[in-house]
């Protein structure tokens, strides 16, 4: 039987070390006004008796906020977690029970296996980047004719 619910993650993950166990707290990567993010469970993930389940690149895990705006404080937010070795920080996103970003920017990289298993994130990172390019364009444009 297949699983419902799953979010809307596309691609193939790919056998991926976990690095963030239940019970950390990562940075919050996007502009929602969640600062830290503390991890509950890891979705998709059947565990063994006395063992914690951990979180890898990409993986969708349901956390709490524990610093940033009241509303969203004392809630549970699914997040997708960007996360890699060469990073400068363990780091995630608030994300809809859809996949879709509750913020409108990411501040930071996002990995290559999370922008595989995620492309309505990486649709909102490339507007981002597209944006920041017209206005370096403007910017010189007007530079130049005064």
């Amino acid at each position: 039987m297949s699983k419902r619910g799953c979010g809307r993650s596309s691609g193939v993950k790919f056998q991926i070390s976990l690095g963030l166990p239940v019970g950390a707290v990562i940075n919050c990567a996007d502009n929602t006004g969640a600062k830290n993010l503390y991890i509950i469970f890891v979705k998709g993930i059947k565990g063994w008796l006395n063992r914690l389940s951990a979180a890898g690149v990409g993986d969708m895990v349901m956390a709490t906020v524990k610093k940033g705006k009241p509303e969203l404080r004392k809630m549970v937010h699914p997040a997708a977690k960007r996360w890699c070795v060469y990073f400068r920080d363990n780091a995630g996103i608030i994300v809809s029970n859809k996949g879709e970003m509750k913020g409108s920017a990411i501040t930071g990289p996002v990995a290559k296996e999370s922008a595989d298993l995620w492309p309505l994130i990486v649709h909102c990172v490339i507007l981002q980047y597209i944006k920041k390019k017209k206005k370096k364009e403007n910017f010189k444009a007007i530079k130049k004719s005064h």
